[in-house]
Parts: C-alpha cells; structure tokens; sequence
C-alpha cells in the first residue's frame, strides 16, 4: 500500500493573504506534495494548511513552510483569539494509509531536531510524538502561549525537546513549534446566540473530557477542592476525546465553543454537536450553527447524516450527496459561511480528477452524450456497457420504489425495512455505474494488446499472452454485470410484493431491465469467451452465464405476475 500522511500546521497569521500565499508556495513547492485546503481566519489571526503526500516528500514540505513562516512572522507581533506559541504553532504529522502512527511519531520528532538545528527554532514534541508522558498534551507544551517562552527556556524541566538555553533573537521572533503525531482530528466550532466568553466557556467546561475544577458548593465561583495528596479535583465532562474553550469572535461577533475532536470514534461529531446543544440549552444558550476547520473526512459527515435521517425515520437509502446535505443543513455547517463538500472532504480533494475522470469518462456524460456515443462509429461503448447502465437503472427503480415506500403516509412504522432495501440498492446501483466504464476498459485492454509489436518470436509469443488474457478478462467483467444485475430482481420482487402499490409499474420496468442487461451481457461472455484458444477458462464463464439467465427470466416472471396483480385490480 502507498504511503501517505498528512500534515496540517497551523500559522500565526491569518489576515495578511501576502503572507499566507507565501507559506503555501513553499509547501507546493516540493514534489509528490498535494495542498488540499488553505483556512485562513481574522479573528483567530491564524491559517490552518492541509496537504497530503509521501512521508519524505510530506516532511520537507513541513520544514520549507516552517521555514517561510520564520521568515515572515514576527511573534512579537502577534495578537489573536486563538492560544498559539510560534510563527508556527503547530505542526501534525496524521497517518492515512500505508502507514503507522508509531512512524509518524518517529518521523515528527526528527522534523523537531531539523527545526531546532537548522533554522534555530525550539520544539516541543507532542502527542504520540513526545519524549515525556505529560507532553503528550498539547496544552502542556503550550502553557502560558509566546509570552511564557522565554521563562520555560529558561527553566530546564519545562524547556522545550530541542531548545537554546538561552531566549534567542529566534526565538523571540519565531517562538516555539510543536511538532507532533496525532490521528485525524475534527476542528469545529459551535456558534452560540451569546457574545458572553463567559458562558462560552461553561458550556466548554461541561462538555469536554477534562471538564472543570471543583469547588466548594459546586459554585463557579467557591473555593477549589483538592484531595488528600493537595492535587486539584476535577468534574470531567461528558464528552470522551474532547479538548474545548470558549471565546469570542469579533469577525462574527458572536462567542464560539471550539472543540477539538481527538478520538472520532468515542465521540462522532454529530453526537458532540448534540451534546454542545443540550449543555447550552441548559444554560440558557441557543448553539445557531458549527464551523468545520480545516479538512473532515467523508466517514464524519456520512455518519452524521444517517443520524439526523433516522431520527426523522427517513430512508438512508440515497445518494451520498443527498446525505451530506442533510449532515451540514442538521449541524448549519453553513451558518457563517458556505459549505461545499468538495472544497471540506479529504478524500474529494485527494482523489486525482483527471484519473477520475478517466475511469469514469462514460458515467459522467449526460444521458444524450452517452446516446450519442453509442450511436458513433467508435465500438466503444458497446453492449456491455449498456447492459451495465440498464442494470444500473433496474437498481435505480427499486431504490426509488423503496425510498418512495418509506415516505408513505400510514406506513410510518414501516421506514427502517424500506430504507434497508434502499441502501442495498444504492450500493447495487453504484456497483453497476462503475462496470459501466469498465467494461468499455477491458475493450480497450484487447485493443491495445493487438496493437502490440509482432515483428520477432518473442514479441509475437508476448502479443499472444496478453491477447489471450485481455479477451478472458474481456469475458469476467459482462460475467460480473449478469451478477450484479440478478441482485437487482429480488429488489424489484420484494417491492412489488410489499412496496408501494402505486409504484407497481416501476417495480416492473426494473425487473424488465434487470433481465435485459443480464441477457445483453450473457451474449457479451459468450463471445469474448468465443475467442479464447484456450477454452479451458472459458467454459464455467459460460455454464455459469446459463445458470444466471434461466434463474432470472424465472424472476422477471414472478416480479410481472405479481405487478399485473397490482395493476389489474
């Protein structure tokens, strides 16, 4: 598996887009990086960069933006709402894939050593990334922000991991960077219908793991309660993997809770945005949106959008970007700004839209562009990919007779068995999309296989060997869209039996095109198997085509009985 982590550093600055561009550049400077989303904020005077690449490449990008940061930030300078302790604050090194957090950890404590020796820069290590247990907290290594640094260089059980002993010129303009190695994270602010920092911060306090000091009487404002050793008592709070305070945005000129979520497992987003509500509801408080920092992943606001559309016991089954909307219209992801997936979703900004576009070049055209495809004299797309798209709109009918079926007034109960069908279908649906295109590839795999040179025995043996398995691939793939489409039958059978009876005449359109592109498919295997020398591979393709064909006329029969049932009553 390719490696890949991300890093996401935050910058003290963010109003001066002069500045900002100038950090970015560097970072898009180096090869194999990709920057995936740039979030400058006023009030926070802060800039938080995503961008993704391989460790090496991913490492180098960190310490030139380090570097460009030292270059124009002055620390001494620097006023904003957010806690911060260098030019670069901080600087996370995240695992995405082929990759462990050990070794992000490994890696970020020898950017830390890079910094200090060659920019002069003092480092703290964090998070999975530090060299002492209490360090692990980001807010230990941060203690009393820029101003303090100078008093922690000069104390050595609170200097940081790489350090002058001495405050520096450097250090006085750059401060201090904490560099470390943390799984993905959701930054987000929830937006209160207060200016009051005050009541941001109680709600902060009741909701976050760490939660508030205890005092006497359980006031705020009582004398603090320790236990027998002289350490402070705390009431945690009752979000686990939760970091939150509160504080007041002049830009919007409202207080926030901002929260970062350090364990989305523990704690999904949708359920710490319902938590935050009903802790300000408690105190009198109105939560009027969230703000989403920085980058989130597909599998947050996916989540959260099922959750807010089983509790209005609506079906989960459409499409991912109806489900996304519901996500950001339930939480106002919008409510200070617009929100666009595309331009927020890690893995939208990570996928390659050329290669994307490639791979789906036929499934993106409109409906007439792929008619008029067809009809050219090109014989790519062929009856394949047709067959893939009539069962793909077979998937699509039952899909709709499902999610129609679970809006029915009356059958309100009812809602949890279609929505079940209906997410089956959707994933049938997209399963029969994607064979679209590619069974047009495999088409082309034995296009090029025959344009391969043939001039010397070697060449004419390789020619062979790959002609042969392109054609038997060539043979797989319609194989693969007969058994995708016969799913598609007991779909369209079981809503013409229990759906919607208005909607049985769709119910039976599915089952005709579910049986048309498995048919169309089964010529598609019989004659790429046809051109196989060696007949071998090619015969279970073809008795299992039979099998498939005689079950699914068997269906359509009974799914058409049933629907004239409905339509003759």
């Amino acid at each position: 598996m390719k490696q890949i982590i991300e890093c996401v550093p935050n910058f003290s600055e963010g109003r001066d887009m002069t500045v900002i561009d100038e950090i970015v550049k560097a970072i898009g400077s180096v090869e194999g990086v990709k920057v995936l989303n740039v979030d400058p904020g006023e009030a926070t005077n802060r800039t938080v960069v995503t961008f993704v690449g391989g460790p090496a490449a991913v490492c180098e990008a960190a310490f030139l933006g380090e570097k460009k940061a030292q270059e124009l930030i002055d620390m001494r300078k620097h006023h904003g709402a957010h806690p911060r302790s260098g030019a670069t604050d901080v600087l996370p090194l995240i695992p995405i894939s082929g990759i462990t957090l050990d070794d992000c950890a490994s890696l970020a404590r020898k950017l830390a050593e890079r910094i200090f020796v060659e920019l002069g820069i003092p480092c703290y290590c964090y998070e999975a990334a530090a060299y002492k247990p209490e360090r692990r907290n980001l807010a230990v290594c941060r203690a009393g922000e820029y101003e303090a640094l100078a008093d922690k260089i000069a104390e050595p059980a609170r200097r940081p991991d790489f350090s002058p002993e001495t405050f520096t010129e450097t250090a006085a303009r750059a401060g201090a960077t904490n560099v470390g190695a943390r799984n993905f994270l959701v930054a987000v602010n929830y937006n209160l219908n207060t200016t009051s920092v005050r009541r941001a911060m109680a709600v902060a306090f009741d909701v976050r793991e760490k939660g508030r000091k205890a005092r006497e009487g359980g006031s705020l404002t009582g004398k603090l309660l320790k236990d027998e050793n002289g350490e402070q008592i705390w009431i945690p709070g009752t979000l686990k993997g939760c970091k939150a305070i509160g504080w007041y945005i002049d830009e919007y000129g409202i207080a926030q809770v901002s929260m970062n979520i350090t364990d989305i497992e523990a704690t999904p987003l949708h359920v710490a945005y319902e938590e935050v509500c009903r802790a300000a509801a408690a105190r009198g408080l109105k939560v009027t949106g969230a703000e989403i920092v920085g980058l989130v992943s597909k599998k947050v606001l996916m989540e959260a959008g099922r959750f807010y559309l089983e509790k209005q016991q609506r079906s989960l089954g459409i499409s991912e970007e109806e489900i996304m909307k519901i996500a950001v219209k339930s939480m106002s992801l919008d409510d200070l700004k617009p929100f666009d997936p595309k331009e927020k979703v890690i893995e939208y900004l990570m996928a390659d839209e050329a290669e994307e576009a490639k791979k789906h070049r036929l499934v993106r055209m409109t409906c007439e562009g792929f008619a008029k495809e067809t009809a050219s004299e090109s014989p790519a797309p062929g009856g394949g990919s047709i067959s893939a798209y009539m069962g793909a709109l077979a998937a699509a009918l039952g899909t709709m007779v499902a999610n129609l079926s679970s809006h029915k007034r009356g059958w309100d109960e009812r809602w949890k068995e279609f929505s079940d069908s209906a997410e089956k279908g959707q994933a049938l649906m997209k399963e029969l999309i994607d064979l679209v295109d590619e069974d047009t590839a495999a088409f082309d795999r034995i296009m090029d296989a025959f344009s391969m040179p043939k001039e010397t025995p070697e060449e004419k043996e390789a020619r062979a060997a790959a002609i042969e398995e392109a054609t038997l691939y060539a043979a797989s793939v319609p194989l693969k869209t007969m058994e995708a489409s016969f799913k598609a039958l007991p779909l369209a059978l079981e809503m013409a039996k229990n759906g919607n009876p208005a909607s049985a005449s769709d119910s039976g359109v599915a089952a005709l095109a579910a049986l048309a592109a498995i048919r169309g498919a089964e010529l598609n295997v019989r004659i790429n198997a046809s051109g196989l020398k060696d007949k071998a591979p090619a015969e279970p393709l073809i008795a299992r085509a039979a099998e498939i064909v005689k079950e699914a006329t068997a269906l359509q029969d009974e799914v058409l009985k049933v629907v004239n049932g409905h339509i003759n009553q």
